[in-house]
């Protein structure tokens, strides 16, 4: 989306600072001189959809604010975020930075502000790093859509590319388009091959990371957290403007929720933070996400993440480990949030 900005004066160039790229898929400071921000989008229902239907390519800038926003959003202050990190010394954006980016490419053609889904599966796969100062290309498309139990679902494939031409990272997402949040629960965590009980064998070792001396049966120690309705406002796009039932009190009650929820993709962050521990610099560059979101959290509601080893195996430069994922409300001890990840990581 092409944004026009007042140009000064020829010789007022040199002491006005001139507008940058952006770091969000919108640029809120369009709000000056636009009246309606989402003139000329559709309205996101699944009577709406086309498939194929591509979104972008559009080029986000990762810049200090930008990360440490997400920092906010998830808690999460990784210091190799904030100065240093083991590539090359370079500082370096969360390894889900870029997520909502990808989840939410469809918001360049549908209104975001009308938009009152449901996320019911992510997936993710980490090609390597992304840093501070870099402009990234984000690209994706509509591949699928389908009805279920009278749900319209619609799958997006997308893409981040960092200057070079290298991959960052892939996702692949599962959605309603349009649902009454507050109707859905308890949707199960099963695929037609494995299921996710988020229960752990009494005996289970407790460790504080995953490595090539991992075996199955170990257990991440546990990662706390709760995220605020600030923290889930900011992290749904509230600066740029977008309202949803994430965002806003009265969208959420319209949706038949009592106060917001946490998007399912910030979930995903709080996992992302979890693996990172767990493989460190590896899951940059190797790892894979799949969950699925199977009960609702409203903000302020305590969490518990954790990664359950299940299987190891011999790769040609190292390891494998296979685990189960999982986020359980500490309120009532259900699960929001289950999956399974993998990564390598060398002998």
């Amino acid at each position: 989306m092409t944004v026009k900005h007042m140009m000064p004066p020829r010789d007022a160039c040199d002491s006005i600072p001139q507008p940058q790229p952006w770091r969000d898929l919108t640029d809120p400071r369009r709000a000056a001189h636009v009246d309606d921000l989402e003139a000329g989008l559709k309205e996101p229902i699944f009577e709406n959809l086309e498939i194929p239907e591509e979104f972008g390519p559009v080029t986000v800038t990762i810049d200090d604010h930008k990360i440490k926003r997400f920092a906010f959003t998830q808690d999460d202050y990784n210091p190799w975020t904030l100065a240093a990190s083991p590539f090359d010394r370079r500082r370096i954006g969360h390894a889900c930075l870029l997520g909502n980016d990808l989840v939410q490419l469809f918001t360049l053609k549908y209104a975001g502000s009308k938009t009152v889904g449901f996320h019911t599966e992510e997936q993710m796969w980490f090609d390597s790093p992304v840093y501070l100062g870099e402009r990234v290309t984000l690209s994706g498309s509509y591949v699928e859509a389908c009805e279920r139990r009278g749900q319209g679902y619609v799958v997006m494939e997308a893409r981040a590319v960092g200057e070079d031409g290298r991959s960052i990272v892939r996702h692949r997402g599962v959605e309603i388009l349009r649902t009454v949040p507050g109707t859905l629960a308890g949707r199960g965590s099963s695929t037609p091959e494995r299921k996710v009980s988020g229960e752990v064998p009494p005996d289970a070792r407790v460790v504080q990371s995953f490595g090539s001396d991992s075996r199955p049966g170990d257990v991440l120690a546990a990662l706390h957290k709760v995220i605020t309705a600030e923290q889930a406002a900011v992290f749904s796009r509230i600066g740029e403007y977008v309202r949803n039932i994430h965002s806003d009190f009265l969208i959420a009650r319209e949706g038949k929720l009592r106060v917001p929820i946490v998007q399912g993709q910030q979930q995903v962050g709080v996992l992302g933070e979890c693996l990172t521990r767990a493989f460190g610099q590896h899951w940059f560059t190797k790892g894979w996400l799949r969950v699925k979101f199977v009960n609702t959290l409203e903000v302020f509601d305590p969490i518990t993440a954790t990664a359950f080893v299940t299987g190891v195996e011999s790769v040609e430069e190292g390891k494998r480990i296979d685990a189960e994922v999982w986020i359980r409300r500490r309120s009532d001890g259900k699960l929001t949030t289950v999956g399974w990840a993998s990564c390598e990581v060398p002998n």
